[in-house]
């Protein structure tokens, strides 16, 4: 096997804190920053991390050139399988019109038009576009199906590109059930459950608790939907606390989620819950950006000392990005965030919520992100510049 040694990293961000240096605040020692660093790769492995002075041989050599080097960026939380184009919706919005996710039906009504090359060429463009500004994990949801068929299909072309996967037959109550709530709830913890877990279509199961929403979850039908999800051995995953306060921070505590995304409006005993069972607080404020809602408070959420991550929510309605770091630059501006908080919520703390580290080690894979600057900082000190990209060795 080849062995390829990394070099010219002005700044090497591991994640790993034992290479924290004295006297640094506490948000910068976690990041474990190795200056004038090296990375040594073999088999799509690191083996080996240090200062450049210290490296050893290596059958190869790529030369970052003075660029700062950092764990890829781990998105949690994406809708990327899906057809159809709603920015007449965004416009819509940004002239005053309230989200209430209803616009939801109308991705799926594409969706289901669509043949699976026109959806598998879709979601490949999508992959390129996040792998070019620094992604190398991500999660996929379904979601835009909603029938056992289109579900499947869906979950299936989301495992072509990532093992990632997320059932959320839970996403609203199509428009064909409207009149008869029940037999839709029955559907998706019946037949639809039955297909995903027969198949091994997905390790997660999610649902759109959002009382607020006439087109999403109540407490009573999510808790359902959940219980049945983690009885077939599904872990929990929940879309809660969007719109307005509400149960799903709430639920997914009692329920033992690995996360709970949006999270922006939350009562005290929400944030006590998280902090308490260390269900993990996944942000998305590419979403308020695009919806005109508030931003949550992650600072409320970290002085708690809540586990929070940091995802796109990438999706046609309410937030069509695939960029980490403008959410990182939005997490600095808007939610309160130092800039090593937010990078580290952009890679370890989204890795945790799939069960990975996101951080630069022996033994670890070589999920690297390389950025045209010689220090993280930039992410959030230059806002919209592409210089993030993931690095192929």
């Amino acid at each position: 096997m080849t062995a390829t040694l990394i070099t010219g990293i002005a700044e090497l961000v591991t994640n790993d804190s034992s290479w924290s240096a004295a006297g640094q605040a506490p948000d910068v020692a976690r990041l474990g920053i190795v200056t004038d660093a090296a990375v040594l790769v073999e088999a799509g492995e690191v083996v080996w991390v240090g200062p450049a002075s210290a490296a050893p041989q290596a059958d190869s050599r790529v030369d970052v050139g003075g660029c700062a080097v950092m764990p890829g960026f781990v998105d949690s939380h994406t809708h990327l399988v899906f057809a159809g184009d709603r920015a007449a919706e965004f416009a819509a919005r940004m002239a005053g019109t309230a989200y209430d996710g209803g616009g939801i039906a109308t991705t799926v009504a594409a969706t289901r038009g669509a043949t699976d090359d026109e959806l598998r060429t879709l979601l490949a463009a999508r992959i390129a576009e996040l792998r070019r500004q620094g992604t190398t994990t991500v999660e996929i949801k379904s979601g835009y199906g909603l029938s056992v068929e289109d579900e499947l299909r869906l979950l299936r072309l989301a495992r072509e590109v990532t093992p990632h996967v997320t059932f959320l037959g839970a996403h609203v109550v199509p428009a064909e059930y409207a009149a008869d709530r029940a037999a839709y709830l029955d559907l998706v913890t019946g037949p639809m459950l039955a297909a995903v877990v027969a198949q091994g279509a997905a390790t997660y199961v999610d649902v759109f608790c959002e009382p607020l929403s006439a087109h999403a979850f109540t407490e009573d039908e999510a808790r359902v939907i959940l219980r049945a999800g983690r009885a077939a051995g599904l872990a929990v995953r929940v879309h809660g606390n969007q719109l307005g306060p509400g149960p799903g921070v709430r639920l997914a505590c009692e329920l033992g989620a690995v996360s709970v995304d949006h999270c922006t409006y939350l009562s005290d005993a929400d944030v006590a819950a998280l902090a308490e069972t260390g269900t993990v607080a996944t942000l998305l404020p590419g979403v308020e950006f695009s919806t005109r809602h508030p931003y949550p408070d992650a600072r409320r959420l970290l002085d708690a000392g809540v586990a929070v991550a940091l995802a796109t929510d990438c999706n046609p309605g309410t937030c069509y990005t695939s960029s980490m770091p403008f959410v990182i630059a939005l997490a600095v501006r808007e939610l309160r965030m130092t800039p090593a908080e937010a990078l580290y919520a952009a890679t370890a703390g989204s890795a945790r919520t799939l069960g990975l580290r996101g951080r630069i080690a022996v033994g670890e894979p070589a999920d690297l992100t390389v950025l045209d600057a010689p220090s993280y900082l930039h992410l959030a000190y230059r806002p919209g510049v592409p210089l993030a990209s993931t690095l192929k060795v």
